[in-house]
Formats: structure tokens, C-alpha cells, sequence
């Protein structure tokens, strides 16, 4: 009877001890997710753009180039230089509103 009540015991730690390691997980992965959302939504709203997934794949596409831009001025090729930012450009007008 003792061995049924120790078990009993140790179930019940065990399973208490992973419910408090899930929920304080849950918990963390929330506020981060929270933050990254907070922070996306308020960059969207500073430059004027949708909240979209494809907006912000947009977004990253015109910063490549106009980074791809600026790395071909500094290689001191003008006219990659100045197709690449104006490709960029382009692209960033595009999301802007």
C-alpha cells in the first residue's frame, strides 16, 4: 500500500515539475513573440507599408540592392553602382505609401 502512495507521490512531482517548465517556456516564447510583433507592426506604420508577409519580403529585397548598391560604389563601379540603387529604389517605392 505504501509503494502505490510513493509512486503516487513521485507521479505527481514529476508531472508538476515539467507543467511549471512548459508554462514558464510558453510564457517566454510569448513575450518574444509579442515584442517581434510590436516591433514589426511599428516599423511597417514608420515607413508607410502594409503589415503583409510579402511586404516585408519586398522590403528585404530592396535593401539587398541597395546595400548591392552602395558595395558596387565603393568597388568604384559606377554604372553597376547606379543600377543596383536605382533597383533598389524602385523596389522601396513600391512599398511606400
Amino acid at each position: 500500500m505504501s509503494s502505490e502512495g510513493i509512486f503516487d507521490w513521485l507521479g505527481n512531482a514529476v508531472g508538476s515539475a515539467i507543467r511549471f517548465v512548459v508554462d514558464l517556456l510558453g510564457g517566454a516564447l510569448h513575450a518574444v513573440w509579442r515584442a517581434m510583433d510590436q516591433f514589426l507592426h511599428a516599423m511597417a506604420r514608420a515607413i508607410g507599408m502594409d503589415t503583409s508577409i510579402f511586404s516585408f519580403i519586398l522590403l528585404i529585397i530592396g535593401l539587398l540592392l541597395l546595400y548591392s548598391g552602395i558595395r558596387a560604389f565603393f568597388r568604384r563601379s559606377i554604372i553597376s553602382g547606379i543600377i543596383w540603387t536605382l533597383l533598389g529604389l524602385i523596389v522601396m517605392s513600391w512599398l511606400i505609401q
